[in-house]
Formats: structure tokens, C-alpha cells, sequence
């Protein structure tokens, strides 16, 4: 029997790049790391509702860039600015309450997502504000489904919510699929997330698998072209 993997750790470094990109050693890894995983943790949860896709970081040791990508960058901007400008001040103020290792230089850079409908985060986002708004949880697959695969990108679309759906005693899982989704095949453009939607009753988990096509090495096409001479 094969094992279940995380779509997104199973393509790193064949068709992903990491979402932190750094290199450090000694004291310096366990700093970086603390810091990039509490900074993770506390925009997720300060952000919430402002469609936010991914996080990315990159750094050295005398500069930190923080990319944001999300559908709705001009919510997160504001108005000339004012809405990154004070989430600037706003991290600053959460590294130095908790002692993180961010340099002078920083950096806050946001970044807009063309097509919301295939990010497997966004959706998920979108079908955790349905449910907290009460809206039949069957209902809500089907129309994020239909929203979805009306995508010409996507070409699949799994989607899980467990938990006490509806309201009921006893807790229970409901999926829903549309399309292929390949997870063992490294090439296939998989893009993976897991939401929660906080109820009266207790939370409900969301996770979202959407298939984009394959990916293939731009390499191969070079190789063939020497084969042939």
C-alpha cells in the first residue's frame, strides 16, 4: 500500500520551489526557522478573509523580503499605501514582542493572483466562509466545484470537509470530485491546502486538491534538439 503524502513536500525540488528560501547553519537555522514559522502563523490567522494565497520568505543575514500573494491586493495596500505600511509596523512589532531575527532591511512585497479560482488556498478560504455563514455545507462543495472547473486551467478538483457537518452529534467526512487527480504522478501541478471554518459547535476541516495539467522539464525539449544533431 502506498502512503499518504502532502501533495505540496512531494513535487519540492521537481516542479515546487520552497516557500522560504535561505541557507544557514548552527544557531542561525533554529532562529530563521522560529521566526519564519511564527511569522507564518500570525499573518494566516491576522489575514484571514483577505484571500491570501501564499507566503513566501527570502533572506540573508542583512536582508528579509516577505512576498504576499493574495486576490485581493488592494484591500491588503489600502489606500496610497496605508494598509502595508502599518502591516509593516504591525510585524515589526510582533518580531520584536517574541525576540525574532529580522533584519533592518526589510522588505514587504504583495503580490496579485490573476486567477483565484484555481488556488487551492483561496478556495479553501472561500468554502470556510460559506460554512461560517451557515449555507448548506453540500451546497457549498457543489457551487465551489462548479466555480472552479469553469476554470480552462484546472482540470480537477477534490474537495474534503469532515467534521460536525450540518450541526450533527456525531462527525463525519463528505468529499466531492470532479476531474483526475494524480498524486503520484511528481509532474502533475497539484496544488494542495487544508483551511478550517471555526463554527458555535467546534471547527470544521477543509482541504482542497486542484489539478492544473503536467509540468514538464524545459530541459527535455534541449536534449532531444542534441540528440538529433
Amino acid at each position: 500500500m502506498s502512503h499518504s503524502v502532502h501533495p505540496y513536500s512531494h513535487r519540492l525540488g521537481i516542479i515546487r520551489d520552497w516557500k522560504s528560501r535561505w541557507f544557514s547553519t548552527g544557531q542561525k537555522y533554529k532562529d530563521f526557522l522560529r521566526a519564519d514559522m511564527m511569522l507564518r502563523e500570525y499573518l494566516e490567522k491576522k489575514m484571514r478573509g483577505q484571500y491570501i494565497g501564499a507566503i513566501e520568505m527570502e533572506r540573508n543575514d542583512k536582508t528579509f523580503r516577505l512576498i504576499l500573494k493574495t486576490s485581493r491586493p488592494g484591500v491588503v495596500i489600502g489606500r496610497s499605501g496605508e494598509g502595508s505600511v502599518k502591516l509593516r509596523k504591525d510585524i515589526m512589532k510582533f518580531a520584536s514582542r517574541h525576540k525574532l531575527t529580522i533584519p533592518a532591511d526589510f522588505k514587504l512585497d504583495v503580490e496579485e493572483i490573476k486567477s483565484p479560482e484555481s488556488n487551492s488556498a483561496i478556495v479553501a478560504q472561500m468554502i470556510a466562509e460559506g460554512l461560517e455563514k451557515r449555507l448548506p455545507f453540500r451546497r457549498v462543495m457543489k457551487q465551489t466545484v462548479e466555480k472552479v472547473m469553469a476554470n480552462r486551467d484546472v482540470k480537477g478538483i477534490r474537495i474534503y470537509c469532515g467534521g460536525r457537518l450540518g450541526g450533527a452529534e456525531i462527525a463525519r467526512a463528505e468529499e466531492l470530485k470532479r476531474g483526475r487527480i494524480p498524486l503520484q504522478t511528481l509532474r502533475a501541478d497539484i496544488d494542495y491546502a487544508q483551511e478550517k471554518a471555526h463554527m458555535t459547535y467546534g471547527d470544521l476541516g477543509i482541504k482542497v486538491w486542484i489539478y492544473k495539467g503536467d509540468i514538464f522539464a524545459k530541459k527535455s525539449g534541449q536534449a532531444a534538439d542534441t540528440k538529433n544533431k
